[in-house]
């Protein structure tokens, strides 16, 4: 199934977090997506009911953990007009069903499909997706919990179906989207983009789109597919352990469609993660063994570790990671595109982000001055190799 969809959105949908409430609730909630193309779309969405990758220290999510049992009531996509302001085009939602249902009940851990929907969407009109979900107390609906990089809007209650905007109100640090959002599109190849918050875009600005991985989207066009896949605080070990995040990539890897895995992780492995050189590395290889084991054909790039300021020991094995990745020293990689040398100070304080790449003072998140810088230099090294 998948062969027939390419992801419609460069916007990353990996949970990193779960609702845990004390009581029951049914809530909606409402996203606006710049899509990859717009016009007559057959759209298709598919979900999987767990946490792809740790948050913070752990203490509420971590990597593989399974949802609980939630309920769909309804779920509608819509042309959300040119300003994200909370309402859709009147007359413009379609319903979506699945298995010919519009209420779609969810076990834990449970992957599902929609139902196709065809929609019309204006060039220059965003996509808006609402559903409404109800859950028990307790465990139930993984999200993704980080600054918003679109905008976003909620509410209590069943409101699924209703254009206005009056009820709701704009999220803050709520993602609650399907875990792929497609469209029909025979690509030339796919390109799934497997990161921590720097792949998935965080400390950018909202609504541009000027993180690294929606720039080479944009430059390489929608012949190319690209899904992303980074997730805010994640580790290596949380793609290693081969769990749901893995199984996300898994799901894209279609033989014979020129499938290519672009793995952007170890910053979060050396820092909250606490793994040495050798653990992130061991790891790295992991992930790059179960890939080729699902399928041989899939061809692997490796990015360098993006500088983070470390101190002490972590600089040491954050020096260790790149002298290791610069020479191609783990089996099964095709290429290692060296993202930390472009934005790293020069030495001896190449560990450190350069100044104009942070997004603050104290963050050294790339902002979208590195998303360009990055984009620009990948896209002449991948339009180069071939």
């Amino acid at each position: 199934m998948m062969k027939d969809y390419a992801s419609a959105t460069v916007v990353s949908t990996a949970c990193n977090y779960v609702m845990v409430r004390e009581e029951g609730f049914t809530h909606t909630y409402r996203t606006y997506l710049k899509l990859r193309e717009n016009g007559p779309l057959e759209l298709r969405f598919w979900h999987s009911n767990a946490v792809d990758s740790t948050w913070d220290t752990g203490t509420v999510a971590t990597g593989g953990l399974l949802g609980g049992n939630w309920q769909i009531e309804a779920a509608y996509v819509a042309d959300g007009g040119v300003v994200a302001d909370g309402s859709v085009v009147n007359g413009s939602q379609v319903q979506i069903a699945f298995a010919g249902s519009a209420v779609k009940k969810v076990e834990p851990g449970e992957q599902f499909w929609s139902d196709p929907v065809a929609i019309d969407l204006p060039k220059g009109h965003l996509l808006a997706f609402t559903w409404t979900i109800t859950a028990p107390k307790g465990t139930s609906v993984p999200y993704n919990t980080e600054q918003m990089l679109v905008s976003a809007y909620d509410a209590p209650g069943n409101y699924a179906g209703v254009e206005r905007a009056d009820e709701f109100k704009a999220s803050a640090n709520l993602l609650v989207l399907p875990a792929f959002i497609g469209y029909v599109n025979p690509v030339r190849k796919r390109l799934v983009f497997l990161g921590d918050s720097i792949t998935q875009g965080v400390r950018t600005r909202q609504d541009a789109y000027e993180y690294w991985v929606a720039r080479i989207a944009e430059g390489l066009g929608a012949e190319y597919g690209v899904w992303n896949l980074g997730s805010g605080w994640a580790r290596a070990y949380d793609a290693a352990a081969d769990a749901a995040w893995l199984s996300k990539v898994k799901l894209g890897l279609v033989p014979g469609a020129g499938t290519q895995v672009i793995l952007a992780l170890g910053v979060n492995d050396i820092d909250i993660g606490a793994r040495t050189s050798d653990e992130l590395l061991a790891d790295l290889t992991t992930i790059i063994s179960v890939l080729r084991n699902h399928d041989s054909s899939v061809e692997i790039i490796l990015f360098t570790v993006t500088p983070f300021n470390f101190k002490d020991e972590r600089e040491q094995y954050w020096r260790e990671v790149n002298e290791t990745l610069r020479i191609s020293a783990l089996p099964g990689v095709d290429h290692v595109f060296d993202m930390a040398a472009l934005l790293s100070r020069p030495e001896p304080e190449a560990h450190r982000e350069r100044q104009e790449f942070m997004s603050s003072t104290d963050d050294p998140h790339p902002n979208g001055h590195a998303g360009q810088v990055v984009s620009d230099a990948f896209l002449a090294w991948y339009k180069k190799k071939g």
